[in-house]
């Protein structure tokens, strides 16, 4: 009798300490108020913005969150494409979407921590604290580098998960992420240009040292990175960047306000990469990295109310709105910096129209334009694209319907 009380208070020790461990501090939906002046879509109910996120959460969690057999390590699936089973550009998504989505999802925190257990086991060759850009179907790291966007992404959703279940359980998510914070900084940064360099592989003898992914650069992210550590540098990054997608979109797309994937020549004559330069025939063009602008740009105005933000954005929407006759059947999957659409490019991609929306999201101007938007992206079928459309789709509806947050304040 004594050994069944002992199990009896053991057990319920367990589960509330389960309990406890799934509270949350911030659960969805937390319906944010954006800065003076950004808007909503307002042709549907608070109520319906939310059923729609949490509904698609609910088809992408089970389709691209894999658990490794026998482990308590989870990843997004990549889609076995080129052999890839998962890139830290998608860690960091997930990880970011689940810590937003806590409260609905009562799993989150066990998500979340499977996530980051399998972001350690993949470091990057050069820092413990960084993950290692993309792993093999068999388990293996492509090249032991890691990939910018990636790190920022984690790194950022580990200041969401200190503020969603605070830090004190087996993994102390604050810590973790101003380790990662002060590599970032040391590795991924140009300290001569304050530039975002394209991953910390690259040295300051390496050719592509004054190179740069233009959709590597996250404001909001950098400015929660400088509140968490107390290091202004990051406020460089911020001025520096800025100040040269400023100066591309004057010079070389005064009508769009279009930035080209890839960014060379810093130091001397900053200009759209040549084709090939990296990727694809399109690296100069607005293409499938670039399309993330209008999001990681427009984001800052809606948490901070950066003016910078806005003015860059409000360019892209006057000149979208215009080319598509306010027709969102009208999107292109990939843009010349002229705002022209690129040639056999006519097919839809959620990876270019969900940014729109958060972009759109600045001005009151835009809300007959946001609607259709919002209408037009949640319209798809989760089937009928990959992982990257369908992440960056969510990404966007959670901020688009007023469920996206400040990670420091």
């Amino acid at each position: 009798m004594k050994m069944n009380k002992i199990v009896l208070f053991s057990t319920l020790f367990l589960f509330v300490n389960h309990l406890q461990a799934q509270n949350f501090q911030r659960p969805f939906p937390q319906h944010n108020k954006y800065f003076t002046g950004s808007i909503k879509p307002d042709h549907i109910s608070q109520t319906q913005l939310d059923n729609s996120v949490t509904g698609f959460y609910t088809q992408w969690k089970k389709r691209y969150i894999k658990t490794l057999p026998g482990n308590t390590e989870s990843y997004v699936w990549f889609g076995g494409k080129d052999g890839k089973r998962c890139v830290s550009e998608g860690q960091g998504y997930g990880m970011v979407i689940t810590a937003l989505m806590a409260g609905f999802d009562p799993t989150a925190k066990t998500t979340y921590d499977n996530l980051y257990r399998y972001f350690k086991s993949y470091p990057d060759k050069r820092s413990k604290y960084l993950m290692a850009w993309a792993q093999y179907t068999n388990g293996k790291s492509a090249d032991g580098t890691s990939a910018t966007d990636g790190d920022m992404d984690i790194a950022y959703s580990l200041l969401l998960a200190d503020k969603q279940w605070g830090s004190k359980g087996p993994i102390n998510y604050l810590q973790s992420a101003k380790q990662m914070i002060a590599e970032i900084m040391k590795l991924d940064i140009n300290h001569q240009t304050w530039s975002i360099l394209l991953c910390d592989g690259i040295e300051s003898e390496s050719r592509d040292y004054f190179d740069t992914r233009s959709s590597d650069f996250m404001p909001s992210h950098f400015k929660a990175f400088a509140r968490a550590t107390h290091d202004n540098r990051w406020n460089k990054v911020i001025d520096k960047n800025y100040s040269l997608f400023s100066n591309l979109q004057n010079k070389y797309s005064p009508e769009a306000g279009l930035l080209p994937d890839f960014i060379v020549a810093i130091n001397k004559n900053p200009r759209p990469a040549s084709s090939h330069f990296l990727e694809s025939p399109y690296d100069g063009y607005y293409n499938y990295n670039a399309c993330r602008d209008p999001w990681r740009i427009g984001l800052d105005y809606l948490l901070s109310g950066d003016v910078r933000s806005k003015k860059m954005v409000t360019k892209i929407n006057r000149w979208i709105r215009e080319t598509t006759n306010n027709d969102t059947y009208n999107l292109a999957a990939g843009y010349t910096l002229a705002g022209t659409d690129i040639k056999t490019r006519n097919f839809e991609a959620l990876s270019f129209i969900a940014p729109f929306a958060v972009s759109a999201a600045v001005d009151s101007k835009n809300q007959l334009w946001l609607n259709k938007v919002w209408d037009y992206m949640i319209a798809f079928k989760m089937k009928d694209f990959d992982y990257y459309d369908n992440t960056i789709k969510l990404m966007d509806m959670i901020i688009v319907s007023g469920n996206y947050w400040r990670a420091v304040d």
